[in-house]
């Protein structure tokens, strides 16, 4: 049966089509309404057909009682929170008050977890569908809005259903954030409009048991504007008067539904009056705390029969959120004080109590604001550092003024709660008054934290740089504080020698200091990754201690950089198997910034080894991201472009690489300039722009040079910026970045440095006229100890190296089989530009295309069983030979295929067949 509602049938039936369909629905109107009775109606509808329906109704008096609301909608699903992964378990159960923390809980979890029980709840099918309803939004705590607003604008599959009032233009913003859901779908706005002359009549008549003339009707309804809740306390006033009012008399109507209260509330005997203020001012208005406070229970008797409140067994409700917000308005400040004064010294919870306090004390005292701040201390542990900061910040304009040292760790604790919630802006303002104050270590700290958010924020220039050398200069020397400013240096700092120095201070002053192993492992990889880029030998001892102190929870600070050693030498597995262990641990923590960067780390992983699909997904889920934090899109955009190039999609790169090193000139950003011009040399290098490309390259080289960086590791240029210039016909450049290379690789050899100067030497060799012969047999090595899943794209351009070489020297049979196999392996992995270049370069060979025929009859039955996966014993087996002879049958079948090794001859015997 649907809940009867008077007067709402056609926008009752409107508003359940609209939650049929994708995207929110927004119930609006002015306070009195009716939209907290539509609401019921249709959350009661949901419930009979079946729906899982997950709701609150926060009050204005529960605004500031952390997850309250978020506890209320995800009760349903209690059930389910054991199965959560281990941080959000924890949060869940400090949401719902059945466990404890025994560390602070991080706000992002508090979200992540949210979102996975509702999308558990969206995907197990035992409902025909789940809606998620919040009734007067405006008064959701800060930390329930936060956790909701981050869940939702994630989530598609469920219905979401919010009501809000509104004054006479409705706000722009959507509550939740709803409009920037995933969904795609905008929120549909449904304004509950006034009821008619006979809707008003029934509502009067259920709710006073009143029926008046119908002149006297239209009378009230035009002078309540059709609003329910005002139309009633009209006639209650109408019913105190002597008589009814004459058509003459004026209606007992004020300028607003406040002060029409306000004058029930003043009629009130003066114990009944006292109770109201009393259960007003409560968050949760019970009859023991009212009972403690000295209110009779015959006191709440005649604010029940006005109408105001309800009295239930256990406690007091108001009969609508205005009649509470009109009571707490009319109240005095000085009899408000007195009165939260004497709440204070009764209501039993802390918190209640710490809130209390906290507004009836206006002078210094020690004892309040201790007690303040404790409160602030178990609600930032819980997940509330934005009420949490706004408690340190009361308990230290409570804490007396000679007590300095106290009073700035007050208020750089709410600074730094101001940075747990994510309010930059805040937390910036915070900082720099704190570093204003006070001198010493309290100013070293403050200035750490707002170099902190100058990197956060991206602030332009070296901001953080700068603040955090004054921090450095305020902290006492040789102190672990020191330290820790340090360590972020070594992470703020661009400029490599700089940046190491700053890393082997932190590592000395924080090595053996107890409570900094966090830091000390950041410290340790971060000596590690400046000193190999300022071209040392790896001291691989630093990384592994780095790694041992880390144990199961990587050092926040730096935690990217052994991913980031191991992209670089080429070694993916152990570097995708750290990020996506990483991953998860971000994604069960709901640290969206860091899911962020992982995503960006593990799509060039993909790509560096040619597993370019898997490489898509990851890079687009990084933008998707990137679009949702306000990244700005220049890494996630650059990756895709690369990648795009990879594959021959030429003309979207270019456009990247334009825009990006635009970008990067407005900017003066390096990094955004290396990226880039590493992306233009590389799409006109596939393009075969040669001339181009060497001038990116070359540009490239002078801006890595330009900060010091010996060995970028990110970099692999060198091998690219040489085809260039052979190409372009600049040789003497070509041999300077060849010997340039070759240094890299004496320095560290790597999968791409090996194949990289091989390729490089047969390319110079065959331009400079040289004999490539030995330049070519060290090629063919360097593929042989390369594993063919190690690079690909690298493996197949030595090949096509191989092929030009041959074909400059008229070697047809040995160029056309080696440009062919080139472009099988640049086909198999996408690489289309490269693809067509070795066509075109097949084209110049001319001649006969090689088949299988090209081989003896033995050498043809040998590489078929190999191909088939045949061990050479096997083989040898099979043809009553010997296993040497089996071998030297498949030496002669590789060189005349143009292959090196077993994997791709199963590839070359069907390119044969299929030109046979």
């Amino acid at each position: 049966m649907r809940r009867a509602i008077v007067g709402r049938d056609e926008v009752f039936d409107r508003s359940w089509r609209l939650l049929g369909r994708p995207g929110p629905v927004l119930l609006e109107g002015p306070a009195g309404i009716g939209k907290t009775e539509l609401w019921r109606a249709l959350t009661a509808r949901a419930a009979e057909a079946g729906w899982l329906v997950l709701s609150c109704a926060p009050t204005e008096a529960e605004a500031e009682l952390p997850y309250a609301a978020l506890a209320d909608l995800l009760r349903p699903l209690a059930d389910q929170v054991a199965a959560l992964p281990g941080p959000q378990r924890v949060a869940a159960e400090v949401v719902l008050l059945s466990g404890d923390a025994t560390e602070p809980v991080d706000v992002r979890v508090v979200g992540a977890a949210t979102r996975t029980l509702l999308e558990v709840a969206t995907t197990t099918h035992t409902h025909p569908g789940v809606l998620v309803a919040v009734d007067d939004a405006p008064w959701l705590d800060r930390p329930s809005e936060r956790a909701l607003r981050y869940a939702l604008r994630r989530l598609t599959g469920l219905s979401v259903l919010v009501s809000r009032r509104r004054g006479q233009e409705a706000p722009p913003d959507v509550p939740l954030g709803l409009d920037e859901g995933r969904q795609g779908a905008r929120a549909a706005r449904v304004d509950v409009p006034p009821l008619d002359v006979g809707a008003l009549h029934h509502v009067l008549r259920d709710q006073l048991g009143v029926t008046l003339t119908r002149p006297l009707l239209v009378r009230v309804a035009r002078e309540a504007g059709g609003n329910p809740l005002l139309a009633i306390e009209v006639v209650r006033a109408m019913q105190r008067l002597p008589r009814h009012p004459a058509p003459g008399d004026d209606l007992p109507v004020a300028a607003s539904m406040h002060h029409l209260l306000a004058n029930v509330v003043a009629e009130l005997p003066p114990p009944s009056r006292d109770a109201l203020r009393l259960a007003a001012l409560l968050t949760v208005p019970t009859l023991v705390d009212l009972d403690a406070a000295g209110v009779p229970a015959a006191a709440l008797d005649a604010p029940e029969e006005a109408g105001l409140i309800v009295v239930t067994p256990t406690g007091v409700r108001f009969t609508h959120p205005v009649h509470a917000a009109a009571v707490r308005a009319g109240i005095p400040s000085g009899v408000r004080r007195r009165l939260h004064r004497r709440l204070a010294d009764l209501v039993a919870d802390p918190e209640e109590r710490a809130r209390h306090l906290a507004l009836c004390t206006t002078a210094p005292d020690p004892v309040v604001a201790e007690t303040l701040a404790a409160a602030a201390e178990r609600w930032h542990s819980r997940g509330a550092p934005d009420l949490a900061a706004d408690l340190h910040e009361r308990a230290s304009q409570l804490t007396p003024v000679e007590d300095r040292a106290l009073l700035g760790r007050r208020r750089l604790a709410a600074a730094r709660c101001r940075l747990d919630s994510g309010d930059l802006p805040a937390a910036r303002q915070a900082a720099e008054a704190v570093a204003a104050d006070f001198s010493g270590d309290l100013r070293a700290e403050s200035l750490l934290l707002r170099a902190i958010v100058a990197w956060s924020s991206g602030e332009a220039g070296q901001a953080a740089v700068e603040i955090a050398t004054r921090a450095l200069a305020a902290a006492r020397p040789g102190s672990a504080l020191a330290g820790r400013v340090h360590a972020h240096l070594a992470v703020f700092d661009d400029h490599t020698e700089a940046a190491r120095a700053h890393a082997e201070a932190a590592a000395a002053l924080l090595d053996g200091r107890d409570g900094e192993h966090d830091l000390l492992a950041a410290a340790l990889l971060l000596l590690f990754f400046q000193e190999v880029r300022l071209g040392r030998a790896p001291r691989t001892d630093l990384l592994e201690r780095a790694l041992g102190l880390e144990g199961d929870e990587p050092a926040w600070l730096a935690s990217t950089v052994p991913a980031i050693w191991w992209k670089s030498i080429d070694d993916a597995e152990r570097a995708r198997g750290r990020l996506h262990r990483m991953l998860a641990r971000a994604e069960a923590r709901g640290d969206e910034p860091l899911q962020h960067e992982l995503l960006s780390h593990l799509g060039e992983a993909e790509l560096l080894a040619g597993r370019w699909d898997t490489a898509e997904r990851h890079i687009a889920a990084a933008r998707d991201l990137g679009d949702q934090l306000g990244s700005g899109l220049v890494a996630e955009n650059w990756l895709a472009a690369l990648l795009d190039a990879h594959r021959g999609r030429l003309a979207e790169a270019t456009r990247v690489a334009e825009s990006g090193l635009r970008l990067a000139e407005e900017l003066d950003d390096d990094w955004c300039r290396r990226i880039h011009q590493q992306l233009a040399g590389f799409v006109a290098l596939s393009a075969g722009r040669m001339a181009e490309a060497a001038a990116a390259y070359t540009a490239l080289a002078a801006t890595i040079d330009a900060r010091g960086l010996v060995e970028p590791l990110a970099m692999r240029f060198e091998p690219d910026w040489i085809e260039a210039c052979v190409g372009a016909g600049d040789l003497d450049r070509a041999a300077a970045a060849l010997e340039r290379l070759n240094d890299r690789h004496r320095r560290l050899p790597r999968p791409w440095t090996i194949l990289g100067t091989a390729r490089a030497r047969v390319l110079l060799d065959s331009a400079t006229g040289r004999d490539p012969g030995p330049a070519l047999d060290a090629l063919t090595a360097a593929r042989d100890a390369v594993p063919p899943d190690v690079l690909p794209l690298d493996r197949a351009r030595c090949l096509f190296v191989a092929g030009m070489a041959h074909r400059r020297f008229r070697r047809k049979l040995p160029a056309r089989q080696a440009l062919e196999a080139a472009v099988a392996e640049f086909t198999a992995i996408g690489a289309a530009a490269f693809a067509e270049r070795g066509r075109a370069e097949l084209a110049r060979v001319g001649g006969r295309a090689p088949t299988p025929r090209h081989l003896t009859p033995t050498e043809d039955r040998v590489a078929r069983l190999a191909a088939r996966g045949r061990t050479n014993r096997a083989i040898a087996n099979e043809l009553f030979v010997s296993p040497k002879t089996v071998e030297a049958n498949l030496a002669r079948v590789y060189r005349k295929l143009g292959i090196s090794t077993r994997a791709e001859l199963g590839a070359a015997m069907t390119r044969a067949d299929a030109q046979t």
